[in-house]
């Protein structure tokens, strides 16, 4: 069954059944009673095996979907490497590859904190004021809120790898 159809029987929006699903939002109990009513199973089947399951993902080298991120320009390369969905989702990582030297790279900040680990190229990295020379083997890790990003590429292309960690779920 399509989450449209299952959204018309319910009456619900699709965009809410994908909330649901993606564990984005908690749906009342009425809610799930219509749910497995539309799918004709006991509301309890909804539960089954809930603490047993876990997400796994694998992604095939190269086959992670690229990213737009602010300040992606020609040069620039973001490819997720896998993501969790709702409250599964600690962790972020990406592959990064810069292939021009003459962009000039925004600052970053987010939440989390991030992590990076040098494969290929040697790049000068930013973080509160500082420069840091990343070269292949090397890892530098930091607070995510505090601005940072690459400062100037010196031997192309550079690769790393970038994972960024949410910190533990809400309870």
């Amino acid at each position: 069954m399509s989450s449209a159809e299952l959204a018309k029987r319910v009456g619900l929006s699709r965009a809410m059944i994908s909330k649901i699903e993606n564990a984005q939002v908690s749906p009342s109990l009425a809610t799930l009673s219509r749910l497995a009513a539309a799918l004709e199973v006991p509301v309890t089947s909804l539960f089954q095996g809930l603490d047993e399951e876990r997400d796994a993902l694998f992604t095939k080298a190269g086959a992670g979907p690229e990213l737009g991120r602010p300040g992606t320009q020609s040069g620039h390369r973001y490819q997720m490497l896998g993501s969790m969905r709702g409250p599964a989702k600690r962790m972020e990582p990406m592959l990064v590859t810069l292939t021009s030297q003459n962009e000039i790279f925004p600052l970053y900040q987010h939440a989390g904190t991030e992590f990076l680990y040098m494969l290929e190229g040697e790049m000068h990295y930013g973080y509160a004021g500082a420069s840091y020379q990343l070269c292949p083997g090397d890892s530098l890790q930091f607070d995510g809120e505090v601005a940072h990003g690459p400062l100037q590429l010196s031997r192309l292309p550079v690769r790393f790898l970038s994972v960024t960690s949410f910190g533990q779920p809400p309870t």
